[in-house]
């Protein structure tokens, strides 16, 4: 009685996987051609990925891959024909392709019963994926224009994925072309769109490996690190980013600025007299010298020869127009401050001439500055304070009720 007990739940675990293959090879037939029921063959190939009997046969992998590469392919067929594909399903179906394809690869490997690899569906599973390929390029920037940042992520990766698996080692598709570097490239630029610093950062560091764009990707890294307050990879990467691209202004004009915010002034001298050195005509270079000798070395005399300097490249560069202007009024104030402390009328009224001599060595600079920016606050402030101490009246009137307004 046990032997044909069982005899029988042989019979019904055998009936099981039996229903279980048949239910894989319907779905692979629901879903071939441009006609494919591909609804249905998924249906058929989700029971059979839960299913202990069906899940760990490579197969069943197989063919769940195979049924979204059918529908992908049938929409690409349409968009040969010249007919308008539904990209949405068509890109969807292509990113399906992938995870099953990996399962399904993995499940080939294994050894069978007499410890003997005979994979069955590696060489089908290689010729889809080759084919492709390029495709993954389309899909992301389809995504990609549709601002969908996360799939055009994703669409991306799976590019560079098929590229790096094992098997295509050696052949066109694992080569590091254009294609592998552009896609890279693009990668990053849509992880930094997705809020994850992490991902962001290092898929920068990885695509800053390759030379396309390579100046991009410093600049997209260097805000990355910024965002983050870690000052010290930020420096780096622009200091990386300014060894190999000495000509991108934006390495050097961010290092400056590093430079001076952290009061590391010497440093910030040395990269201005760099890039100087690179663009000699540009006023901004001399101007923000100046205030590096003026703010962070107080060395008013070599201040006023970097905006003199700046003044005679663009004679209409304001912020030079009032930063000289302001060399020249606080000298006034000093010497003003000195005649104050001065008992005797006589040298009191020597040292009080020098002051208003400074004050009126500032005053074209700051009217100048005023016709080029009439609401800038630091400007209007030390028009007052020159007029007051000139004795202008009516400009110290004009200019009150322009402040008070």
């Amino acid at each position: 009685m046990k032997r044909v007990l069982l005899t029988v739940a042989l019979c019904v675990i055998a009936t099981a996987s039996f229903a279980q293959k048949k239910a894989v090879n319907q779905a692979q037939s629901a879903a071939k051609g441009a006609k494919g029921n591909f609804e249905e063959a998924r249906t058929l190939i989700k029971g059979a990925l839960e299913n202990p009997e069906s899940k760990n046969d490579p197969k069943t992998w197989y063919v769940a891959g195979f049924i979204e590469d059918q529908q992908f392919s049938a929409e690409r067929t349409k968009q040969i024909l010249g007919q308008q594909p539904n990209e949405p399903v068509m890109y969807q179906a292509l990113m399906g392709v992938l995870p099953y394809f990996e399962k399904a690869y993995e499940l080939d490997q294994l050894p069978d019963a007499k410890g003997k690899v005979n994979p069955k569906h590696t060489k089908d599973i290689k010729g889809i994926l080759s084919a492709n390929h390029i495709y993954y390029i389309n899909a992301g920037a389809f995504y990609f224009d549709t601002k969908d940042y996360q799939k055009a992520y994703d669409a991306f990766e799976q590019y560079l994925q098929i590229s790096d698996l094992p098997f295509f080692k050696g052949e066109p598709v694992a080569a590091r072309d254009s294609n592998y570097m552009t896609v890279q490239f693009y990668a990053a630029v849509a992880a930094t769109q997705l809020n994850n610093p992490s991902l962001a950062i290092a898929t920068l560091e990885k695509a800053k490996q390759f030379n396309y764009r390579g100046s991009d990707v410093y600049q997209y890294l260097a805000y990355e690190y910024e965002q983050q307050n870690d000052s010290i990879n930020q420096e780096r990467t622009l200091e990386e980013g300014f060894s190999k691209y000495p000509e991108e202004k934006y390495f050097l004009l961010s290092l400056i600025n590093n430079y001076i915010y952290s009061n590391r002034n010497e440093k910030a001298i040395e990269y201005l007299n760099a890039a100087i050195a690179q663009d000699s005509s540009n006023p901004q270079l001399y101007d923000v010298m100046g205030r590096v000798y003026e703010s962070g070395m107080n060395d008013s005399e070599n201040a006023e020869k970097y905006f003199v300097k700046a003044l005679e490249i663009d004679p209409n560069y304001a912020d030079a127009l009032s930063n000289l202007g302001r060399i020249y009024y606080n000298q006034g104030v000093n010497k003003q401050g000195d005649a104050n402390q001065i008992t005797d009328n006589k040298l009191y009224q020597e040292e009080l001439a020098k002051a208003k001599a400074y004050f009126e060595k500032a005053l074209p600079y700051f009217e100048k500055a005023r016709q080029l920016k009439p609401e800038e606050r630091d400007v209007l402030v030390a028009l007052r304070g020159i007029y007051y101490n000139l004795n202008m009246g009516d400009k110290f009137e004009e200019i009150e009720a322009a402040m008070n307004k």
